[in-house]
């Protein structure tokens, strides 16, 4: 099978943590093709949408820490989506209009026989804060506004709480509003532009000192392991973007009972990998994008997600 990613600059990544490079080696060692295309590449020429595709091989037994571990096999063809056996969407946020109209091109594609994964209409109606509203029943009390007098009242109702942007990524923007904060006015002006952006705002979740559980859905099974992102010394964020320390543990009865019924409700929807966060026994997003934490799970259990993906994308396409 071919297989297309759409994917970030290939000399950005950090390609011995990456889990779009998981992806990868685990394609090639099972003899599948690779091929890489950036988002600017998508375009629609005469109907048909298309994109400027770089066919690459992995490098055997090259350092992952170095940029030496991928090498083009042949130069840049313009190729339709529909021509190759999968197209995996791993281009990271932010998720700016670009990143829409990427997701409109990728839907056309899937109506002209591409076989798309995260489809872009999955990727473009889960956005990933607001997705927990769909599974109230396992969230912390959340209120969604850009309201600062309702917002005022959550804060003052709950003591507690954090609030966040709803396009951030790696914890950016993420404040926790103490019961006797002095600068709830400042911060909430901040996050919501002077009340013209709507943000999230949640009861604190005091089990974050022990980690912002990562718990990956692959074809509808959870991987049995979490990543548990636990935050540094003074520090309430546990991404690891933010300095936060990833240890594995295996699923809870509670991490698989928000699993199972997560992915029975997204179940047909388009979204082959999907990334929960849990802090506690409450989720705290549902990630569609591009789930991490592939290589962190592998190293420290023994268990292969890179493979546990590529055979799931395997019976997704009978490829």
């Amino acid at each position: 099978m071919h297989v297309l990613f759409i994917i970030d600059p290939l000399p950005s990544l950090k390609a011995y943590k990456d889990s779009s490079v998981a992806m990868m080696r685990a394609l090639a060692q099972r003899g599948h093709r690779l091929s890489v295309a950036y988002q600017p590449d998508l375009y629609i020429d005469e109907g048909v949408v298309k994109a400027v595709a770089h066919a690459i091989e992995l490098v055997p037994g090259a350092d992952l820490h170095g940029t030496q571990w991928w090498r083009e096999s042949a130069g840049p063809a313009e190729t339709a989506l529909a021509e190759f056996g999968a197209v995996i969407m791993r281009k990271d946020p932010p998720f700016d209009m670009e990143y829409v109209y990427a997701t409109h091109l990728l839907e056309y594609a899937e109506a002209q026989g591409a076989r798309v994964f995260n489809t872009g209409a999955a990727i473009r109606n889960h956005p990933e804060k607001l997705a927990i509203t769909e599974f109230a029943e396992f969230t912390a009390p959340t209120l969604v506004s850009r309201d600062m007098a309702r917002l005022r009242a959550f804060h003052k109702r709950h003591g507690e709480v954090v609030v966040k942007p709803l396009d951030g990524m790696g914890g950016s923007g993420v404040f926790v509003l103490k019961p006797n904060e002095h600068n709830v006015g400042s911060i909430l002006e901040m996050l919501t532009q002077d009340g013209t952006r709507t943000i999230m705002a949640q009861r604190y979740i005091p089990e974050i000192v022990n980690g912002d559980k990562r718990i990956l859905l692959i074809g509808g099974e959870p991987v049995p392991f979490a990543l548990a992102r636990i935050p540094l010394a003074g520090e309430t964020r546990g991404n690891l973007a933010a300095g936060g320390r990833g240890v594995a543990q295996p699923l809870t009865e509670r991490d698989r009972e928000i699993a199972g019924w997560v992915a029975g409700k997204l179940a047909g929807r388009g979204l082959l990998v999907v990334g929960l966060d849990v802090i506690g026994d409450y989720l705290t997003e549902v990630n569609v994008t591009s789930p991490t934490c592939f290589v962190e799970i592998t190293e420290q259990t023994g268990f292969d997600v890179g493979d546990f993906f590529a055979q799931a994308l395997e019976r997704a396409t009978g490829g």
